[in-house]
């Protein structure tokens, strides 16, 4: 319903601000994200989202439309609600729950306060998905790009193996053993394809 609030800054706190709009005063609970976000200026602009209870109207604000759909990704989950979303946000960067996600980081997401094991786990099965379509994400540029990688892709190549094919098991490679030398990448590698 309300998608935005842009106006004067009149109360900045960490967990959250009060934006004049109007002459309406707007209490508006914010991530530790966006507290970061926010310019030391009197003229401020949160995207926002809305959530109606039974007993009660609140509004939660974002310095992104990114995060404020992660948010909203993060509150459809099962256990997940807006102040456990806002935690999440609280703790790690969009990108990093986002990154998180994407590549099944269980630890990660569990390393936020009140969220456990099982939490965890639901958040990556329920988002995962979703992430990868809604922000682009191939499943292939989660392992970080390194020199190890390349060479080992360019020695697989070389010996006649399809790129595509070799790319996903050197990726699966590295994720178990970030820290592999080329001749281990290689070796492995050639075992799975």
């Amino acid at each position: 319903m309300i998608t935005h609030i842009e106006g004067k800054l009149v109360e900045k706190n960490p967990t959250d601000v009060v934006i004049d709009c109007n002459g309406v005063g707007y209490f508006i609970n914010i991530s530790l994200h966006t507290f970061s976000k926010i310019p030391d200026q009197e003229h401020l602009k949160l995207y926002t989202y809305l959530q109606v209870r039974e007993d009660s109207q609140s509004l939660y604000g974002f310095s992104s439309k990114t995060e404020r759909e992660i948010f909203k990704l993060l509150i459809s989950v099962s256990g997940i609600g807006a102040n456990t979303a806002r935690t999440m946000l609280s703790s790690l960067s969009p990108d990093q729950v986002k990154e998180g996600i994407a590549s099944e980081d269980v630890s990660l997401i569990q390393s936020v306060k009140g969220i456990g094991l099982k939490t965890a786990q639901r958040v990556i099965i329920d988002l995962k998905d979703k992430v990868l379509k809604v922000y682009g994400i191939d499943e292939l540029s989660l392992v970080p790009n390194n020199r190890h990688k390349d060479e080992a892709l360019s020695a697989l190549d070389v010996l006649g193996f399809n790129k595509k094919q070799s790319e996903k098991v050197v990726d699966k490679i590295l994720k178990a053993q970030p820290d592999a030398q080329v001749e281990q990448i290689i070796k492995e590698a050639l075992k799975n394809l």
